[in-house]
């Protein structure tokens, strides 16, 4: 019986991306919760995992060569999970390559830019009072989010998926379409974006990670008060280099 991967996790886009994929590809794997909010993604561990202080991070028992492979960044799990299952990544070398290109699309693109619009609209007002720079990068990141929808929304015109068959790169892009209430976007624009996300969500491979993730989070002790609220803040803003 194969060894379970153990997957360094908390439920955010990112962390998503990984427990879909394991569950798609039926790989064993146990779940070791980061909690981003107190600040377990600097603890030495699990630096000694992913020295970017950043999660998911995995290890496989039974790496490529039988020896155990830790390896960190979301994109490179999902090529390693790939590859390592011959699933999700297209049979020849042109569709791999088409995939590579939307997941690398969503890592240097769609992730950041939607991390910084869900910041300055739904985070920065509580860390700064300077309105003029909170409203320059609302608008600025919005602005740039939208955009990158309108491109998902072409690639998408007569296509249910990014790349050919199903694959790592729909499982990378969907769970940062999900949050688009966040982004100000209205999803009815984007009517290749919609259906496209509700063929994923209907996936029942899809519903058991996402289920994952609200398990990992009823196990933690968040706190809800105003004191916990600012401590995290200051945990996940708060970074400079160590």
């Amino acid at each position: 019986m194969a060894q379970p991967i153990q997957l360094h996790f908390w439920p955010t886009p990112n962390g998503h991306k990984i427990t879909i994929a394991l569950e798609e590809l039926g790989l064993p794997y146990e779940v070791h919760p980061v909690n981003i909010g107190k600040g377990d993604q600097f603890k030495p561990d699990f630096l000694q995992l992913s020295p970017n202080n950043r999660m998911p991070a995995i290890v496989d028992p039974e790496g490529p060569d039988g020896q155990p492979i830790s390896i960190f960044e979301s994109g490179a799990i999902l090529q390693y999970l790939a590859r390592k299952s011959g699933q999700l990544y297209g049979s020849d070398e042109r569709t791999r390559i088409e995939v590579d290109q939307w997941l690398f699309w969503q890592m240097a693109g769609l992730g950041p830019m939607s991390g910084q619009a869900n910041h300055f609209r739904n985070y920065a007002p509580a860390v700064t009072s300077d309105q003029r720079h909170i409203a320059y990068g609302a608008i600025r990141y919005s602005n740039e989010v939208h955009r990158l929808y309108g491109v998902l929304n072409k690639r998408l015109e007569g296509r249910e998926y990014l790349a050919g068959d199903y694959s790592i790169a729909d499982i990378a892009n969907w769970p940062w379409v999900s949050p688009w209430k966040g982004m100000g976007i209205d999803i009815d624009e984007f009517p290749n974006i919609a259906a496209w996300y509700a063929r994923i969500e209907a996936r029942e491979a899809v519903k058991r990670a996402l289920a994952k993730g609200e398990e990992v989070k009823r196990g933690a002790n968040l706190g809800d008060s105003g004191a916990d609220a600012e401590a995290q803040r200051r945990i996940l803003f708060g970074q400079r280099a160590r």
